[in-house]
């Protein structure tokens, strides 16, 4: 069947060697994605590339600073870019095609990170029948980050043949007979996907915004970061906030997105007929998500341009839904220890 592939399609592909990799771990496999590993292979680079007509390693030999061993803990300065092979490689055959895309904990903590692939011209994409390696573009933008071998940062998603988005008529003739979000029926803003407002009207945080001079944050350590260390907290001022540039901020959407286990979704990371900031560094919702009473999803806001009020309500993102190629046999929640199901204005699972 065409569309996204789900769990036990992966498993099929590391089977049978379409996905390689040095001690692949099951927990890698998401219900219709796979996490990306870090490899021991690290770079410093002069600015960042696409390797359209070369493979990447022919560019890392003109563009490296120098090369760096992970396999101890590196401290990645912020705003200082570097080029990580990942431990997986791709053998891909029969039509696959694929696209990469920032983990949620990764979105969370204002780190930057793309792929990129041999002879390709464009970031994220996996060209059909891929084969060869994969690397990851890292600029952390508001901390300093210790990274190590096997953290994982990204996750990439394959496609039989096609990917089979849904209408708009679609989408409104499902949330009838099965809701994909919390808003009634008859009220469900669709257009060009599902539409989401930013949720400014709470009585007490409304916001984080990270702060300029903080710790070193270790990404394999969860649970173990004192908030206030890194974030400040934000109250609600008349329902508006101002988006300073430069600052990067978590908020949440006014509605609950519900993702069924026939179908992922996708959030639009820039829109400008929204606004000229991006909404979203990660922007992937496994089948399951918010399944039962739906789940908020957290806006990771930040504008490189201009300041921008934002007012409680105000449109800022919109959700396109694709189906997958069947049902997942598995799906995101707490069987197999997802971190933001049933989420609120939640930080990356990194903090206490």
């Amino acid at each position: 069947m065409n569309g996204s592939l789900v769990y036990q399609d992966y498993i099929d592909l590391i089977n049978k060697n379409f996905i390689t990799a040095e001690n692949i771990k099951i927990d890698q496999i998401q219900p219709s994605s796979i996490d990306l590993s870090l490899s021991d292979e690290c770079y410093e680079v002069r600015h960042s590339f696409l390797s359209y007509n070369s493979k990447v390693r022919d560019k890392l030999r003109d563009l490296t600073i120098k090369k760096i061993n992970l396999n101890k803990e590196f401290i990645f300065k912020k705003n200082k870019t570097y080029i990580v092979r990942l431990n997986e490689n791709l053998n891909l055959q029969k039509n696959i095609f694929g696209h990469c895309n920032p983990k949620s904990s990764t979105g969370r903590l204002d780190i930057f990170c793309r792929s990129i692939v041999d002879y390709a011209e464009e970031y994220e994409k996996i060209p059909k029948n891929y084969k060869g390696e994969i690397f990851l573009e890292i600029t952390s933008r508001s901390f300093d980050v210790a990274f190590k071998k096997s953290d994982c940062l990204n996750q990439l998603r394959l496609v039989n043949k096609k990917h089979n988005y849904l209408s708009d008529k679609q989408l409104i003739t499902l949330n009838k007979k099965q809701k994909i979000s919390n808003q009634t029926k008859n009220n469900i803003n669709i257009d060009n996907g599902l539409k989401l407002s930013v949720d400014l009207s709470r009585s007490k945080i409304i916001a984080y915004v990270a702060k300029k001079n903080t710790p070193i944050l270790n990404f394999s350590k969860i649970k173990s970061h004192k908030i206030n260390d890194f974030w400040n907290t934000i109250q609600n001022k008349n329902k508006k906030l101002l988006i300073e540039k430069n600052k990067f901020y978590i908020l949440r959407s006014k509605e609950k997105v519900i993702i069924p286990q026939n179908l992922a979704g996708e959030m639009i990371p820039y829109d400008t007929g929204i606004g000229d900031f991006r909404a979203h560094y990660a922007g992937f919702f496994d089948p399951g998500f918010g399944l039962n009473n739906g789940s908020f999803a957290v806006l990771e806001v930040k504008t490189n341009e201009v300041p921008f009020l934002l007012e409680d309500g105000q449109t800022i993102a919109r959700i396109k839904y694709e189906k997958l190629n069947k049902n997942s046999n598995i799906v995101y929640g707490k069987d197999i220890k997802s971190n933001y199901q049933n989420q609120g204005l939640k930080l990356s699972k990194h903090f206490k």
